[in-house]
């Protein structure tokens, strides 16, 4: 008999049956074998016993298989990679642990996600800090030039009072690349070596991360978005010289280099920055996740096949009369934020638009700053979806 051939992996995801779909950037469908292997996870634990003797060795197993994974993605020891609930979990608690002082400035680039920066505030207030503004969020044209803007501008902007740059690797807005690596080396050369915090949301699972992950202090990720695993599981890899510094201010039995009372004790590993008790069995769906991506090639060969449709989206929207891409340029990963008009010339609401595509099967979303539009395409998608979203523009702009 002839061996079976795989199914694609569109074919696992059941939220792609019926409609068109290019929010890969908000949450990623889960495929049939993740959630698959959550529910397994859930009647292991059970037929072992919750918190029996039995169930230990499952779930260290299960939880250190992930790590193992995660580290080879990061490009760094596993001892480097906690586990969080999301981003946001992985930038602020190893964040609050570290030795501020009061007038101690913060540089944020004026393009990060507004649940990071609020607690950039927070942090500020508490200990007196200052936030200044690096400027990226203009930064639309060719990677080279762009790599080469961020670090003039990040020398213009550095201060003798700089302990923090906080830099995202794909901008979740205007969908452009930063040169993580780049911008760690600048910073080593700072005579106080101000940390790096990098939000990797839209990063891990679209393109390679290894180089930025390694290179920064603080590289969070979560794995629902690009890595199309479950909600409520992500991960955070720490530098060596952020784990000799930082401590960690949310404290539970997981932070404890063992139990017990009077243990005490930190890991002295990134395992401190975890606290208490997490869902196991999504463990196994992310992990069952990241292997079928990895099945699908490496992390260049995914980055290639988004950019393949999101080329084809910029493309398309540059033959459309009233439409103006963020990116003057295709994009190097796969968001493509664009603005609409009337046939008037007056700005479409990107709600109303994101309303009427809804209403023929067809998702992306809308994004306040700048106020636009944004569809996420991956690995998983289509020619002829991305035609159809093409299409389906063409018929509004002219409505």
């Amino acid at each position: 008999m002839p061996a079976e051939l795989p199914i694609p992996l569109r074919d696992l995801m059941p939220a792609l049956a019926n409609k068109t779909y290019f929010n890969y950037g908000g949450q990623g469908p889960l495929p049939s074998p993740s959630l698959a292997a959550i529910s397994d996870a859930f009647a292991t634990i059970q037929q072992l016993g919750p918190f029996s003797d039995a169930v230990w060795p499952y779930v260290n197993g299960t939880v250190s298989g992930l790590r193992q994974r995660l580290a080879a993605w990061f490009g760094v020891d596993q001892s480097r990679v906690a586990f969080t609930e999301n981003v946001t979990s992985g930038c602020v608690l190893p964040l609050w642990g570290l030795p501020w002082q009061a007038g101690d400035e913060l540089l944020v680039s004026d393009a990060e996600h507004y649940g990071v920066v609020a607690a950039l505030e927070e942090l500020a207030r508490r200990h007196q800090l200052r936030i200044t503004a690096l400027a990226v969020a203009d930064l639309t044209g060719e990677a080279e030039a762009t790599a080469a803007a961020v670090g003039q501008r990040l020398e213009a902007a550095l201060s003798p009072h700089t302990r923090l740059v906080v830099l995202s690797h794909l901008l979740w807005n205007t969908g452009q690349t930063m040169p993580i690596a780049a911008v760690a080396g600048q910073l080593a050369n700072h005579p106080r070596h101000p940390w790096l915090l990098v939000d990797g949301a839209q990063s891990l699972g679209s393109l390679p991360v290894a180089e930025a992950a390694a290179a920064a202090d603080i590289y969070a990720c979560t794995g629902h978005k690009w890595c199309c695993g479950p909600e409520g599981l992500g991960a955070v890899a720490l530098s060596e010289r952020l784990l000799e510094a930082s401590n960690p201010t949310l404290i539970g039995w997981r932070t404890l280099e063992h139990d017990g009372p009077g243990a005490g004790g930190y890991h002295q590993d990134a395992r401190r920055f975890e606290v208490a008790t997490s869902c196991t069995p999504l463990f196994a769906g992310l992990n069952q996740s990241l292997q079928l991506l990895e099945a699908e090639g490496d992390a260049d060969a995914r980055l290639a096949a988004i950019r393949e449709r999101s080329v084809q989206v910029w493309e398309g929207l540059q033959q459309m009369a009233g439409v103006r891409t963020l990116l003057t340029v295709p994009p190097p990963a796969g968001l493509v934020s664009f603005t609409m008009g009337n046939p008037s010339g007056e700005a479409r609401d990107p709600a109303a638009v994101v309303k009427r595509l809804g209403d023929q099967g067809t998702w992306l979303r809308t994004l306040e700053y700048p106020r636009c539009l944004r569809a996420c395409t991956h690995l998983v998608s289509t020619a002829d979806e991305v035609e159809r979203l093409l299409l389906q523009l063409v018929q509004l702009s002219v409505g």
